[in-house]
């Protein structure tokens, strides 16, 4: 069984009569990248202050470990085994990237030269070298990103939070970043990963969770979340009014567009039904000028799952073979 880098049961955390999160279960397995996505005010921040140590859960809280150490009696250890990048940079402006580097290896207690010589590594890993003895002022929004990163590696961490670690930044400087996240999970790391960005979860993320109003919505993989969706169809057009009418008489299912001469067939987009659907239109000697597929994407699940969107059940149906 793989061993498990985050468990948390029953997470709870209120602040006076606002319940923030209401029994929230969490399983990340070591050296996976583990989302959890949900709007503004869903609990994801306050879910990854308690498992940082930075902030307590509600006493009526579950069992949690972080790194194999349980949360309430050994936090000092938890925090030895974890690094936290949290959204809003904790890179000093003031001073270069070189001396924010070695001001966190000095807070990690290393040795002098053991410090420098893990700065100077960390910085060329993250295509800092050249800027490293500039002002931390004069970077771009991607370099103080990948600089607060380096910074969060300082201590070898085994697991690290990430809290929303590309908000802000431009698409070239969010791909290297996402390259940079594969790269510390292919030597290990896990990854705990809070976004807005639905593409971004679902690029990176081995497992997904929706959190709302204080709870799990649904958790699974992404092919397993965007299977809760219904809405998946094949759009076929033609410029013939003709083949048109045929098509819509040999696809009898069709939703219909006389406008715009396309028809809309229910579909999950597999290649099963695709082909059912051509073979439909050979039959009849049809062909269509054009033909899309669209499946449901997180955007989807997202919208469904925190009120925006069609209902939809709770759990993921059986995982796709």
């Amino acid at each position: 069984m793989t061993n498990l880098a985050i468990a948390a049961n029953g997470l709870r955390k209120s602040y006076g009569d606002k319940v923030v999160l209401d029994g929230v279960d969490l399983n990340v397995p070591e050296g996976t990248i583990f989302s959890l996505l949900g709007p503004n005010g869903a609990g994801k921040t306050t879910a990854v202050k308690i498992l940082s140590t930075l902030i307590s859960a509600d006493p009526a809280s579950g069992a949690i470990r972080v790194g194999g150490h349980d949360l309430t009696t050994a936090p000092q250890a938890v925090r030895a085994s974890i690094g936290v990048t949290g959204q809003f940079s904790a890179v000093d402006n003031l001073i270069t990237g070189e001396e924010n580097m070695l001001l966190m290896a000095d807070l990690q207690h290393l040795p002098k030269r053991e410090g420098h010589r893990t700065a100077a590594e960390l910085l060329e890993r993250f295509d800092l070298t050249d800027a490293a003895r500039k002002p931390a002022s004069t970077y771009s929004g991607g370099m103080k990103r990948r600089l607060d990163l380096a910074m969060t590696l300082v201590g070898n961490p085994r697991i690290i939070f990430l809290d929303e670690p590309t908000t802000g930044l431009d698409p070239r400087s969010r791909h290297n970043m996402w390259q940079i996240i594969r790269e510390l999970v292919s030597d290990g790391v896990t990854v705990f990963l809070t976004t807005q960005y639905l593409e971004e979860a679902d690029e990176l993320a081995d497992r997904i969770a929706v959190l709302n109003d204080g709870k799990i919505a649904a958790e699974g993989t992404a092919k397993e979340l965007k299977r809760l969706i219904p809405g998946g169809h094949v759009r076929l057009r033609f410029t013939d009014p003709t083949s048109y009418q045929s098509a819509a008489f040999a696809l009898h299912d069709a939703t219909r567009d006389d406008e715009s001469l396309s028809l809309q067939i229910p579909s999950d987009g597999s290649q099963r039904e695709l082909r059912a659907i051509l073979d439909r239109l050979d039959s009849a000697t049809i062909e269509a000028d054009e033909l899309t597929v669209h499946t449901p994407d997180l955007d989807d699940v997202f919208f469904a799952l925190t009120g925006g969107g069609a209902n939809v059940p709770t759990q993921p149906k059986e995982a796709v073979r």
